[in-house]
Protein backbone atom coordinates (compact mmCIF):
# COMPACT_ATOMS: atom_id res chain seq x y z
CA UNK A 1 0.00 0.00 0.00
CA UNK A 2 3.06 2.29 0.07
CA UNK A 3 2.41 3.45 -3.51
CA UNK A 4 -1.11 4.70 -2.77
CA UNK A 5 -1.47 8.47 -3.10
CA UNK A 6 -3.65 10.70 -0.88
CA UNK A 7 -6.59 12.58 -2.32
CA UNK A 8 -4.85 15.93 -1.74
CA UNK A 9 -2.05 14.91 -4.10
CA UNK A 10 -4.56 13.67 -6.67
CA UNK A 11 -6.48 16.94 -6.62
CA UNK A 12 -3.27 18.92 -6.93
CA UNK A 13 -2.26 16.90 -9.99
CA UNK A 14 -5.72 17.11 -11.54
CA UNK A 15 -6.09 20.88 -11.14
CA UNK A 16 -2.51 21.91 -11.94
CA UNK A 17 -2.60 24.39 -14.79
CA UNK A 18 -6.38 24.37 -15.16
CA UNK A 19 -7.75 27.84 -15.91
CA UNK A 20 -11.28 29.13 -16.62
CA UNK A 21 -12.66 28.60 -20.09
CA UNK A 22 -13.56 31.40 -22.48
CA UNK A 23 -16.74 33.44 -22.06
CA UNK A 24 -19.88 33.73 -24.15
CA UNK A 25 -22.96 35.96 -24.02
CA UNK A 26 -26.35 34.29 -23.54
CA UNK A 27 -29.90 35.56 -22.97
CA UNK A 28 -30.86 35.80 -19.32
CA UNK A 29 -33.70 33.31 -19.81
CA UNK A 30 -31.12 30.74 -20.98
CA UNK A 31 -28.59 31.45 -18.21
CA UNK A 32 -29.94 29.21 -15.43
CA UNK A 33 -27.08 27.26 -13.86
CA UNK A 34 -24.43 29.14 -15.82
CA UNK A 35 -21.43 30.85 -14.20
CA UNK A 36 -20.75 34.57 -14.56
CA UNK A 37 -17.50 35.39 -16.35
CA UNK A 38 -17.47 39.02 -15.20
CA UNK A 39 -18.78 40.96 -12.25
CA UNK A 40 -22.08 42.79 -12.83
CA UNK A 41 -22.46 46.37 -11.58
CA UNK A 42 -25.88 47.64 -10.55
CA UNK A 43 -27.29 50.29 -12.86
CA UNK A 44 -30.39 50.93 -10.74
CA UNK A 45 -31.26 51.37 -7.09
CA UNK A 46 -33.47 48.56 -5.76
CA UNK A 47 -36.11 49.52 -4.91
CA UNK A 48 -35.89 52.47 -7.33
CA UNK A 49 -38.06 54.70 -5.10
CA UNK A 50 -39.36 54.83 -1.54
CA UNK A 51 -42.44 52.60 -1.36
CA UNK A 52 -44.93 51.20 1.09
CA UNK A 53 -44.36 47.83 2.73
CA UNK A 54 -48.09 47.31 3.25
CA UNK A 55 -51.61 48.56 2.61
CA UNK A 56 -52.35 51.57 4.79
CA UNK A 57 -52.01 55.34 5.00
CA UNK A 58 -48.95 57.48 4.26
CA UNK A 59 -48.46 60.60 6.40
CA UNK A 60 -46.02 62.81 8.23
CA UNK A 61 -45.09 61.20 11.54
CA UNK A 62 -45.73 64.53 13.24
CA UNK A 63 -49.43 64.18 12.31
CA UNK A 64 -49.88 60.86 14.15
CA UNK A 65 -52.79 60.91 16.60
CA UNK A 66 -54.87 63.27 14.42
CA UNK A 67 -57.94 62.99 12.19
CA UNK A 68 -56.58 63.48 8.70
CA UNK A 69 -58.39 63.92 5.39
CA UNK A 70 -57.37 61.59 2.58
CA UNK A 71 -55.89 63.73 -0.15
CA UNK A 72 -54.88 61.05 -2.70
CA UNK A 73 -54.97 57.36 -3.45
CA UNK A 74 -51.72 55.62 -4.48
CA UNK A 75 -51.78 52.13 -5.96
CA UNK A 76 -48.63 50.22 -6.94
CA UNK A 77 -47.48 51.51 -10.30
CA UNK A 78 -49.34 54.82 -9.98
CA UNK A 79 -47.57 58.17 -9.64
CA UNK A 80 -47.67 60.05 -6.34
CA UNK A 81 -47.94 63.80 -5.91
CA UNK A 82 -46.62 65.80 -2.94
CA UNK A 83 -48.69 65.23 0.19
CA UNK A 84 -50.97 68.13 1.13
CA UNK A 85 -50.00 69.39 4.57
CA UNK A 86 -52.23 68.04 7.31
CA UNK A 87 -53.51 65.13 5.19
CA UNK A 88 -52.71 61.49 4.56
CA UNK A 89 -52.66 59.33 1.44
CA UNK A 90 -54.41 56.01 1.02
CA UNK A 91 -51.58 53.77 -0.15
CA UNK A 92 -51.20 50.12 -1.17
CA UNK A 93 -48.26 47.75 -0.94
CA UNK A 94 -45.56 48.82 -3.38
CA UNK A 95 -47.05 52.24 -3.90
CA UNK A 96 -44.64 55.19 -4.08
CA UNK A 97 -44.33 57.24 -0.90
CA UNK A 98 -45.53 60.76 -1.76
CA UNK A 99 -43.07 63.62 -1.16
CA UNK A 100 -43.73 65.02 2.28
CA UNK A 101 -44.76 61.68 3.84
CA UNK A 102 -42.26 59.80 5.98
CA UNK A 103 -44.16 56.82 7.39
CA UNK A 104 -47.03 54.43 6.72
CA UNK A 105 -49.54 53.14 9.24
CA UNK A 106 -51.15 49.80 8.42
CA UNK A 107 -54.83 49.96 7.57
CA UNK A 108 -55.81 47.64 10.45
CA UNK A 109 -54.77 50.33 12.93
CA UNK A 110 -56.80 53.11 11.33
CA UNK A 111 -60.47 53.93 11.98
CA UNK A 112 -62.54 56.05 9.64
CA UNK A 113 -64.53 59.06 10.86
CA UNK A 114 -66.56 59.91 7.81
CA UNK A 115 -64.03 61.07 5.21
CA UNK A 116 -61.21 61.37 7.74
CA UNK A 117 -58.77 58.75 8.97
CA UNK A 118 -58.23 58.45 12.72
CA UNK A 119 -54.45 57.91 12.93
CA UNK A 120 -53.11 56.29 16.11
CA UNK A 121 -50.38 57.99 18.07
CA UNK A 122 -46.73 57.06 18.13
CA UNK A 123 -46.04 56.25 14.46
CA UNK A 124 -42.25 56.51 14.06
CA UNK A 125 -40.50 58.08 11.08
CA UNK A 126 -39.74 55.43 8.46
CA UNK A 127 -42.31 52.95 9.75
CA UNK A 128 -43.38 50.51 7.00
CA UNK A 129 -41.36 52.41 4.37
CA UNK A 130 -38.98 50.53 2.05
CA UNK A 131 -36.35 53.12 1.25
CA UNK A 132 -34.89 53.59 -2.22
CA UNK A 133 -31.72 51.51 -2.60
CA UNK A 134 -32.40 49.43 0.53
CA UNK A 135 -31.52 46.21 -1.34
CA UNK A 136 -29.10 47.44 -4.01
CA UNK A 137 -27.30 50.74 -4.51
CA UNK A 138 -26.59 51.91 -8.04
CA UNK A 139 -22.89 51.46 -8.83
CA UNK A 140 -22.40 48.63 -6.33
CA UNK A 141 -21.35 45.10 -7.32
CA UNK A 142 -24.56 43.22 -8.00
CA UNK A 143 -22.95 39.79 -8.54
CA UNK A 144 -19.30 38.75 -8.62
CA UNK A 145 -17.55 36.81 -11.35
CA UNK A 146 -17.78 33.11 -10.59
CA UNK A 147 -21.33 33.34 -9.23
CA UNK A 148 -23.55 30.50 -10.36
CA UNK A 149 -26.84 31.82 -11.68
CA UNK A 150 -29.55 30.08 -9.72
CA UNK A 151 -33.05 31.36 -8.96
CA UNK A 152 -32.31 34.34 -6.69
CA UNK A 153 -29.34 35.50 -8.76
CA UNK A 154 -31.43 35.39 -11.93
CA UNK A 155 -34.11 37.46 -10.22
CA UNK A 156 -31.45 39.91 -9.04
CA UNK A 157 -30.28 40.42 -12.63
CA UNK A 158 -33.82 40.72 -13.98
CA UNK A 159 -34.51 43.39 -11.37
CA UNK A 160 -31.90 45.52 -13.12
CA UNK A 161 -33.56 45.08 -16.50
CA UNK A 162 -30.67 42.92 -17.71
CA UNK A 163 -31.47 40.73 -20.72
CA UNK A 164 -28.03 39.23 -21.52
CA UNK A 165 -25.15 38.00 -19.38
CA UNK A 166 -21.53 37.10 -19.99
CA UNK A 167 -20.94 33.53 -18.75
CA UNK A 168 -18.24 30.86 -18.95
CA UNK A 169 -18.52 28.34 -21.70
CA UNK A 170 -19.71 25.00 -20.36
CA UNK A 171 -16.89 22.45 -20.06
CA UNK A 172 -17.33 19.80 -22.76
CA UNK A 173 -17.09 16.27 -21.41
CA UNK A 174 -16.74 12.96 -23.22
CA UNK A 175 -18.10 10.09 -21.13
CA UNK A 176 -16.66 6.69 -22.04
CA UNK A 177 -17.94 3.38 -20.67
CA UNK A 178 -15.46 0.52 -20.96
CA UNK A 179 -15.99 -3.22 -20.94
CA UNK A 180 -17.63 -5.77 -23.22
CA UNK A 181 -19.84 -6.82 -20.31
CA UNK A 182 -21.47 -3.37 -20.01
CA UNK A 183 -24.51 -2.89 -22.23
CA UNK A 184 -27.19 -0.24 -22.56
CA UNK A 185 -30.62 -0.65 -20.95
CA UNK A 186 -33.16 -1.94 -23.44
CA UNK A 187 -30.94 -4.75 -24.70
CA UNK A 188 -31.62 -8.25 -23.34
CA UNK A 189 -28.95 -9.33 -20.87
CA UNK A 190 -26.74 -12.26 -21.74
CA UNK A 191 -24.89 -14.29 -19.11
CA UNK A 192 -22.13 -12.21 -17.55
CA UNK A 193 -23.47 -8.87 -18.78
CA UNK A 194 -24.51 -5.82 -16.75
CA UNK A 195 -26.57 -2.77 -17.61
CA UNK A 196 -24.71 0.54 -17.72
CA UNK A 197 -25.76 2.33 -14.53
CA UNK A 198 -22.75 4.65 -14.51
CA UNK A 199 -23.57 6.47 -17.73
CA UNK A 200 -26.90 8.12 -16.76
CA UNK A 201 -25.69 8.69 -13.21
CA UNK A 202 -22.50 10.46 -14.25
CA UNK A 203 -24.18 12.38 -17.05
CA UNK A 204 -26.64 13.84 -14.56
CA UNK A 205 -23.92 14.67 -12.04
CA UNK A 206 -21.76 16.31 -14.70
CA UNK A 207 -24.65 18.42 -15.90
CA UNK A 208 -25.37 19.45 -12.31
CA UNK A 209 -21.70 20.44 -12.03
CA UNK A 210 -22.14 22.75 -15.02
CA UNK A 211 -20.74 20.57 -17.81
CA UNK A 212 -22.06 19.73 -21.26
CA UNK A 213 -21.73 16.03 -22.06
CA UNK A 214 -20.87 15.95 -25.77
CA UNK A 215 -19.99 12.26 -26.21
CA UNK A 216 -21.44 9.03 -24.80
CA UNK A 217 -19.16 6.24 -26.01
CA UNK A 218 -19.01 2.51 -25.34
CA UNK A 219 -15.41 1.24 -25.41
CA UNK A 220 -14.79 -2.46 -26.08
CA UNK A 221 -12.08 -4.48 -24.31
CA UNK A 222 -9.59 -3.87 -27.08
CA UNK A 223 -6.37 -1.87 -26.72
CA UNK A 224 -6.27 -0.41 -30.25
CA UNK A 225 -9.91 0.69 -30.13
CA UNK A 226 -9.40 2.14 -26.66
CA UNK A 227 -6.50 4.25 -27.97
CA UNK A 228 -8.52 5.42 -30.98
CA UNK A 229 -11.59 6.35 -28.93
CA UNK A 230 -9.55 8.21 -26.31
CA UNK A 231 -7.79 10.16 -29.05
CA UNK A 232 -11.11 11.02 -30.69
CA UNK A 233 -12.68 12.07 -27.37
CA UNK A 234 -9.78 14.42 -26.58
CA UNK A 235 -10.32 16.26 -29.86
CA UNK A 236 -13.83 17.32 -28.86
CA UNK A 237 -13.83 17.46 -25.07
CA UNK A 238 -12.17 19.54 -22.37
CA UNK A 239 -12.41 16.60 -19.99
CA UNK A 240 -12.50 12.91 -20.88
CA UNK A 241 -14.13 10.68 -18.25
CA UNK A 242 -14.04 6.91 -18.43
CA UNK A 243 -15.54 4.26 -16.18
CA UNK A 244 -13.79 0.94 -15.70
CA UNK A 245 -10.67 -0.34 -17.37
CA UNK A 246 -8.19 1.37 -15.02
CA UNK A 247 -7.29 -1.65 -12.89
CA UNK A 248 -4.56 -4.23 -13.61
CA UNK A 249 -6.58 -6.94 -15.33
CA UNK A 250 -5.63 -8.27 -18.75
CA UNK A 251 -8.71 -6.62 -20.27
CA UNK A 252 -8.15 -3.25 -18.54
CA UNK A 253 -6.66 -1.15 -21.34
CA UNK A 254 -7.44 2.45 -20.34
CA UNK A 255 -4.34 3.11 -18.25
CA UNK A 256 -2.00 1.72 -20.91
CA UNK A 257 -3.81 3.63 -23.66
CA UNK A 258 -3.57 6.86 -21.69
CA UNK A 259 0.15 6.38 -21.15
CA UNK A 260 0.70 5.72 -24.85
CA UNK A 261 -1.19 8.85 -25.90
CA UNK A 262 -0.44 11.36 -23.18
CA UNK A 263 0.46 11.57 -19.53
CA UNK A 264 -0.58 9.59 -16.46
CA UNK A 265 -0.40 11.97 -13.49
CA UNK A 266 -1.79 9.74 -10.78
CA UNK A 267 -2.95 6.18 -10.31
CA UNK A 268 -4.01 4.16 -7.27
CA UNK A 269 -5.31 6.42 -4.55
CA UNK A 270 -5.48 5.85 -0.83
CA UNK A 271 -9.25 6.17 -0.78
CA UNK A 272 -12.16 3.80 -0.32
CA UNK A 273 -14.14 3.36 -2.45
CA UNK A 274 -12.20 4.21 -5.59
CA UNK A 275 -8.59 3.04 -5.27
CA UNK A 276 -8.04 2.32 -9.01
CA UNK A 277 -8.62 5.88 -10.24
CA UNK A 278 -6.44 7.30 -13.01
CA UNK A 279 -5.78 11.00 -13.60
CA UNK A 280 -3.91 12.34 -16.57
CA UNK A 281 -3.85 14.40 -19.76
CA UNK A 282 -4.54 13.70 -23.42
CA UNK A 283 -2.88 15.85 -26.11
CA UNK A 284 -4.73 17.52 -28.96
CA UNK A 285 -3.44 18.34 -32.42
CA UNK A 286 -3.41 22.08 -31.62
CA UNK A 287 -0.96 21.54 -28.74
CA UNK A 288 -3.52 21.88 -25.96
CA UNK A 289 -4.58 19.12 -23.59
CA UNK A 290 -7.78 17.49 -22.41
CA UNK A 291 -7.92 16.40 -18.78
CA UNK A 292 -8.56 12.73 -18.17
CA UNK A 293 -10.34 11.18 -15.19
CA UNK A 294 -10.57 7.40 -15.17
CA UNK A 295 -13.13 6.32 -12.60
CA UNK A 296 -13.52 2.75 -11.35
CA UNK A 297 -16.32 0.70 -12.84
CA UNK A 298 -18.10 -0.03 -9.56
CA UNK A 299 -21.01 2.42 -9.44
CA UNK A 300 -20.46 3.68 -5.88
CA UNK A 301 -16.78 4.31 -6.66
CA UNK A 302 -17.83 6.31 -9.73
CA UNK A 303 -20.42 8.22 -7.70
CA UNK A 304 -17.94 9.15 -4.97
CA UNK A 305 -15.19 9.89 -7.50
CA UNK A 306 -17.48 12.26 -9.37
CA UNK A 307 -18.07 14.36 -6.25
CA UNK A 308 -14.42 14.31 -5.21
CA UNK A 309 -12.78 14.90 -8.62
CA UNK A 310 -15.20 15.83 -11.40
CA UNK A 311 -16.92 18.57 -9.40
CA UNK A 312 -13.73 20.50 -8.53
CA UNK A 313 -12.30 20.26 -12.05
CA UNK A 314 -15.56 21.66 -13.42
CA UNK A 315 -15.31 24.43 -10.82
CA UNK A 316 -11.79 25.28 -12.00
CA UNK A 317 -12.83 25.32 -15.67
CA UNK A 318 -15.85 27.49 -14.86
CA UNK A 319 -14.03 29.79 -12.46
CA UNK A 320 -16.69 28.94 -9.87
CA UNK A 321 -15.31 28.76 -6.30
CA UNK A 322 -18.56 27.26 -4.98
CA UNK A 323 -17.80 24.05 -6.90
CA UNK A 324 -14.22 23.70 -5.71
CA UNK A 325 -14.98 21.94 -2.45
CA UNK A 326 -18.03 20.36 -0.86
CA UNK A 327 -19.54 22.05 2.21
CA UNK A 328 -18.62 20.26 5.42
CA UNK A 329 -20.34 19.75 8.73
CA UNK A 330 -19.49 17.87 11.88
CA UNK A 331 -21.80 15.05 12.91
CA UNK A 332 -22.07 12.53 15.72
CA UNK A 333 -21.43 9.01 14.48
CA UNK A 334 -24.20 6.49 15.04
CA UNK A 335 -21.97 3.70 13.74
CA UNK A 336 -18.65 2.02 14.37
CA UNK A 337 -15.83 1.35 11.91
CA UNK A 338 -12.10 0.81 11.64
CA UNK A 339 -10.14 2.04 8.64
CA UNK A 340 -6.98 0.61 7.16
CA UNK A 341 -4.41 2.54 5.10
CA UNK A 342 -7.06 4.19 2.91
CA UNK A 343 -9.28 7.18 3.71
CA UNK A 344 -12.87 6.01 3.74
CA UNK A 345 -15.81 7.97 2.34
CA UNK A 346 -18.87 6.38 3.95
CA UNK A 347 -22.40 6.99 2.74
CA UNK A 348 -24.45 8.38 5.62
CA UNK A 349 -27.93 9.74 6.24
CA UNK A 350 -28.11 12.75 8.55
CA UNK A 351 -30.61 13.51 11.30
CA UNK A 352 -30.78 17.06 12.64
CA UNK A 353 -31.70 16.86 16.33
CA UNK A 354 -31.70 19.18 19.34
CA UNK A 355 -28.47 17.57 20.52
CA UNK A 356 -26.65 17.80 17.20
CA UNK A 357 -26.42 16.25 13.76
CA UNK A 358 -26.49 12.45 13.84
CA UNK A 359 -24.82 10.46 11.05
CA UNK A 360 -26.33 7.04 10.36
CA UNK A 361 -24.10 4.94 8.14
CA UNK A 362 -25.64 2.56 5.64
CA UNK A 363 -24.97 -0.98 6.79
CA UNK A 364 -23.56 -2.22 3.49
CA UNK A 365 -20.73 0.08 2.34
CA UNK A 366 -19.71 -2.17 -0.56
CA UNK A 367 -18.76 -0.25 -3.72
CA UNK A 368 -21.40 -2.09 -5.72
CA UNK A 369 -24.36 -1.06 -3.53
CA UNK A 370 -25.62 1.96 -5.46
CA UNK A 371 -28.95 2.04 -3.62
CA UNK A 372 -27.18 3.59 -0.61
CA UNK A 373 -26.26 6.63 -2.72
CA UNK A 374 -29.91 7.48 -3.35
CA UNK A 375 -30.64 8.22 0.31
CA UNK A 376 -27.17 9.40 1.30
CA UNK A 377 -27.11 12.99 2.54
CA UNK A 378 -23.36 13.10 2.93
CA UNK A 379 -20.05 11.30 2.79
CA UNK A 380 -18.49 10.77 6.22
CA UNK A 381 -14.72 11.17 5.86
CA UNK A 382 -12.82 8.69 8.01
CA UNK A 383 -9.05 9.12 8.02
CA UNK A 384 -6.69 6.15 7.54
CA UNK A 385 -5.99 3.95 10.57
CA UNK A 386 -8.85 5.46 12.58
CA UNK A 387 -11.34 3.84 14.91
CA UNK A 388 -14.81 5.37 15.03
CA UNK A 389 -17.20 4.50 17.82
CA UNK A 390 -20.77 5.54 18.55
CA UNK A 391 -20.61 9.17 19.65
CA UNK A 392 -17.39 10.01 17.83
CA UNK A 393 -17.35 13.26 15.88
CA UNK A 394 -16.94 12.80 12.14
CA UNK A 395 -16.48 15.27 9.31
CA UNK A 396 -19.15 14.97 6.61
CA UNK A 397 -19.24 16.27 3.04
CA UNK A 398 -22.75 17.53 2.33
CA UNK A 399 -24.28 16.27 -0.93
CA UNK A 400 -27.96 17.17 -0.94
CA UNK A 401 -29.05 20.14 -2.98
CA UNK A 402 -25.61 20.58 -4.53
CA UNK A 403 -24.53 20.62 -8.14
Amino acid sequence: MADLQPISAALEALLAGVSPLSAETVPLEAAAGRVLADAVTAQLDVPPFDNSAMDGYALRAADAGKRLPISQRIAAGSPAVPLIEGSCARIFTGGAIPPGANCVVMQERVEMDGERALIPEGIPVGDNVRLQGRDVKRGSILLNAGERLEAAALGHLAGQGITQVNVRRRPRVALLSTGDEIIDPGTPLKPGQLYNSNRPMLKRLLENFGAEVVQLVSVPDDYAQTVALLRQAAMEADVVVSTGGVSVGEEDHVKAALESLGQLDMWKLAIRPGKPLALGRLPRTDGSEARFVGLPGNPVSSFVGAWLFLRPVMGALLGCPALNALPTLTAIANFTTNTGPRQHYMRVALRFTDTGVIADAFEDQNSGVLSSCISADALAVIAPHQKVENGSLVRCLWLKGLG
